[in-house]
């Protein structure tokens, strides 16, 4: 590409559209060749002080993100009983409404749409390709063997970062990938076009800051699956990740490693009392940062852009094991916490005053186990749990060994309260009366134990399953995706489930809802064949390790 078409951008509002695709050709792109290299040492196995080693002395160039088999490292396991499984009927029919749900873009498929819901009345974004929607679906065609329609995807949503996004007349950021887009096909022009949205159109109006971290996700995903080297390497791959990352790592006011954020920037995506540094953005910009690591090429950028990533990483992964992680002995410190401390002696660094701790979560904190909090900022520390980010945390390897495996013994103990008969709560407890007057802005849709509010999504169960597998209990999974297999055909594929245990189907829930098929899909797949885990699971490393000891829980 010459100067012009590398992404140049052109002054359109973020509701924009590319049907014009010869100023990008990146179409090019599609039709190299893919390289299969094996490796003796998958990069993700080297620890970070050893990488920073490397930067210092000038390393040229990376060591390959692939693994053979799809496999992330030496400890991840093997399949000890790979298609154990009686074929189960909603498989084909998943399958089947999968590839319903396939977008095309010039007879090329570049996405899943949300839901194929039929009988609902109104449509809203449901028939548009959402970037966090499609990363089970992208999961599912890898781990089939289906890569092209992921490498589509990866392409298309590079191609509407590069455009320059206004909304109300202000500019976002270079790095800002697209929360959905959706294509257009005009048959009598016999012409697709692709429009975004970039938030300016969600409901809320926030911009979706999860999307690139996402993104970063399913580019190391597709290279570990298919040993593709050559998509992570081009020009137009390697400046799209540099500019997530440095709109991420741009130096600011702010003393803390983690990630600000406003409410409704994730998957939670309307008012829910998130704001701050929500755990779910944290684990994601921990695990996009470490994806990103050894696909960025160490030349002039990608080398700084690589040396930022290594100190935050060793900050963030500090901040986070030590702040936001809570086991019943780190409940019983913040019990019993001064306040008003100054200084750098300081032991409650955050001025949490201990009256602010919720009734709920010392019935809730098992003796054994743990899990990192929603939230931690001055003077707030947000008690609830949130599977999300707990199940990230597992699989980047925020968490250390040790917090994983309290994680899960308290997802094992709370079986009834975080999974109860459809897997699975999205947060634990749900907001109610005044406290979700005040936190919700009184959202209808935000009820207690509905939608973002305690609801019960199926989607969750590949996280889920995924965190069973690393954590070696494999039997948990199974257990998860016997009560999904119970019910969730028979209710038409629905998006959320209500209730205290997740017995009702939600009352706005889409049907056939894209994520949710393809959710069980992906679990099931990484339950007959755990060496699936390496796409989206990534090893320990030990250098990250923080140098205080915080709970019995864990060891630092």
């Amino acid at each position: 590409m010459d100067g012009t078409k590398e992404y140049g951008l052109r002054k359109v509002s973020s509701h924009c559209s590319i049907s014009e695709m010869d100023d990008y050709d990146l179409s090019k792109l599609l039709d190299r060749p893919r390289i299969n290299i094996e490796r003796k040492r998958s990069f993700d196995e080297r620890s970070l002080s050893e990488l920073s080693i490397g930067l210092a002395k000038g390393l040229d160039n990376f060591e390959g993100a692939y693994s053979p088999g799809g496999r992330s490292g030496f400890s991840t396991p093997g399949s000890t009983a790979r298609n154990s499984f009686e074929p189960h009927p909603m498989v084909a029919d998943a399958w089947e409404a999968l590839r319903r749900s396939m977008v095309y873009f010039r007879g090329q498929p570049v996405g899943t749409i949300a839901a194929y819901d039929h009988a609902s009345e109104e449509v809203l974004n449901y028939d548009q390709v959402f970037v966090r929607d499609f990363v089970p679906s992208a999961l599912a065609f890898l781990m089939n063997g289906e890569p092209d329609i992921v490498k589509h995807f990866l392409l298309r949503t590079l191609q509407l970062q590069g455009w320059e996004k206004r909304v109300d007349r202000f500019k976002l950021g270079e790095g800002v990938m697209p929360a959905s887009f959706k294509v257009l096909h005009d048959p009598v022009r016999k012409t697709d076009t692709v429009v975004a949205d970039f938030g300016e159109s969600a409901i809320g109006r926030v911009a979706p800051v999860d999307s690139g971290f996402w993104w970063i996700i399913l580019l190391r995903a597709y290279t570990k699956s298919t040993g593709d080297l050559t998509l992570a390497e081009t020009p137009e791959c390697q400046k799209g990740m540099r500019l997530i990352l440095t709109l991420c790592l741009s130096e600011g006011f702010d003393t803390f490693p983690t990630l600000l954020c406003a409410d409704g920037c994730s998957m939670i995506d309307r008012r829910m009392g998130i704001y701050g540094y929500p755990i779910e953005i944290q684990a994601l910009f921990f695990m996009a940062l470490r994806s990103a690591l050894p696909m960025l090429k160490l030349d002039a950028e990608g080398k700084e852009c690589a040396e930022s990533i290594v100190k935050r990483l060793h900050a963030l992964s500090y901040h986070m094991r030590c702040y936001f992680w809570l086991d019943f002995q780190q409940l019983n410190d913040i019990y019993r916490y001064k306040t008003e401390e100054y200084s750098h002696t300081a032991v409650n660094k955050f001025n949490v005053i201990p009256d602010s701790i919720p009734e709920w979560v010392f019935d809730f904190m098992p003796k054994r186990g743990g899990y990192f909090v929603g939230n931690v900022s001055p003077a707030r520390m947000d008690f609830r749990w949130f599977a999300l980010g707990n199940c990230i945390a597992i699989l980047s390897s925020l968490a250390t060994p040790e917090q994983s495996s309290a994680i899960m013994d308290l997802i094992e103990a709370r079986w009834e309260e975080l999974v109860g008969e459809m897997p699975l709560k999205i947060c634990y407890p749900a907001i109610e009366s005044h406290d979700w007057r005040i936190v919700t802005g009184c959202d209808p849709k935000n009820t207690r134990w509905s939608y973002h509010n305690g609801g019960s999504w199926p989607v969750l169960l590949w996280l889920l399953t995924a965190a069973c597998i690393k954590t070696g209990r494999p039997q948990m999974a199974r257990r998860a995706i016997d009560l999904i297999e119970s019910r969730l055909l028979k209710d038409s594929w629905p998006e959320y489930y209500d209730g205290k245990l997740g017995r009702y189907v939600g009352k706005q829930a889409r049907k056939y809802q894209t994520w949710s098929i393809a959710g069980y899909l992906v679990a099931k797949m990484m339950l007959e064949d755990p060496s699936h885990l390496g796409m989206i699971s990534l090893e320990e490393d030990r250098q990250m390790k923080p140098v205080l000891k915080r709970s019995s829980s864990w060891t630092c």
